[in-house]
């Protein structure tokens, strides 16, 4: 993942927490509720500005900040605005209860969060869910998948991918060749042999096995994958493998895909508009544009409208 993370929220210079308090009450006190002032001031701090708002409206107010603005607001807004008062891992992990709770399972957006985590914020994870939800999240998950796919996520789940940077180059060559001997050298696919090595090694490591794989066999590991998995399993994988090549082209086109074609997942586009706004946002839009030949801010701004469209537009910062 060698890029340089560019995200379009910053922490706001001058900040100034009883004003922004003291707007975002009035925002929402007595009749009617201002929509731009409350886009105006969340979607202009960091998140960990909005935590100390968030904690100083209760002082000063004696009132849940996120309980007045679901009050206040409704709908796919509301579903951008709460998001952003969350912590990115609270927000996260109420996305994974959601895509698990009820009936069926949203499996693309387990993958979307658990496949592109390192060890230490997958352990973040896995320790919020369960303060959060009272319930291991591996248990939850295990419960509503099955097969190689829920084997990969355990291992996702569980921490055991190799710390940052881990690189080795021999042994590249050798999980290469194990992958290859797994998939193309023989009759059916031994899973489990990809699964180990996708779910253990390094993004750096898989880098160079990906490499490896492709002189070894010529062609990518991602045809390789086509060829030997379908449904969640491959979705996953590929997954993983976008993501050792370039976070922001696996985002860029998650976004694309969520506004194709008639109607909008605005679940995903949600998301990932947030979520990602104080890492790599910026580094999305310009793979969007690159891919797409169209700026993201002008497809979000034709998918969406009012305050939604408002505040999206808002947390990408222009085109």
């Amino acid at each position: 993942m060698d890029y340089n993370p560019m995200p379009t929220i910053l922490p706001a210079e001058n900040f100034d927490i009883e004003a922004d308090a003291a707007a975002l009450r009035a925002a929402m006190k007595g009749f009617g509720t201002d929509e731009k002032a409350i886009i105006d001031i969340l979607t202009a701090r960091s998140n960990g500005q909005r935590q100390k708002i968030k904690e100083h409206f209760l002082r000063e107010y004696g009132r849940d900040l996120i309980d007045d603005l679901k009050s206040e607001l409704e709908g796919r807004f509301e579903g951008v605005i709460v998001g952003l008062m969350l912590r990115p891992v609270e927000y996260l992990c109420k996305q994974l209860h959601k895509a698990m709770e009820g009936a069926g399972t949203n499996e693309s957006t387990l993958v979307e969060i658990l496949c592109t985590k390192s060890n230490d914020e997958m352990a973040e994870i896995v320790s919020c869910y369960e303060n959060m939800y009272d319930r291991p999240l591996v248990e939850h998950m295990c419960s509503e998948t099955s097969g190689h796919f829920r084997r990969l996520l355990t291992l996702i789940v569980t921490g055991v991918r190799d710390p940052p940077g881990t690189v080795d180059a021999e042994k590249a060559k050798e999980l290469a060749q194990a992958l290859y001997n797994a998939g193309e050298a023989k009759l059916g696919t031994d899973e489990e042999v990809f699964n180990r090595i996708l779910s253990h090694s390094s993004f750096a490591q898989l880098r160079l096995i990906f490499d490896e794989y492709k002189q070894l066999s010529g062609q990518t590991i991602e045809q390789a994958i086509k060829h030997e998995m379908s449904g969640d399993l491959h979705d996953a994988m590929m997954a993983i493998v976008e993501c050792v090549q370039s976070p922001p082209t696996f985002f860029a086109t998650r976004l694309f895909k969520a506004m194709d074609g008639i109607g909008t997942d605005d679940t995903t586009l949600i998301r990932i508009i947030v979520s990602r706004s104080e890492i790599d946002l910026g580094n999305i839009k310009q793979e969007f544009e690159r891919l797409y030949d169209r700026t993201l801010y002008s497809a979000v701004k034709s998918e969406t409208s009012g305050d939604y469209k408002r505040a999206l537009c808002a947390l990408l910062g222009g085109c």
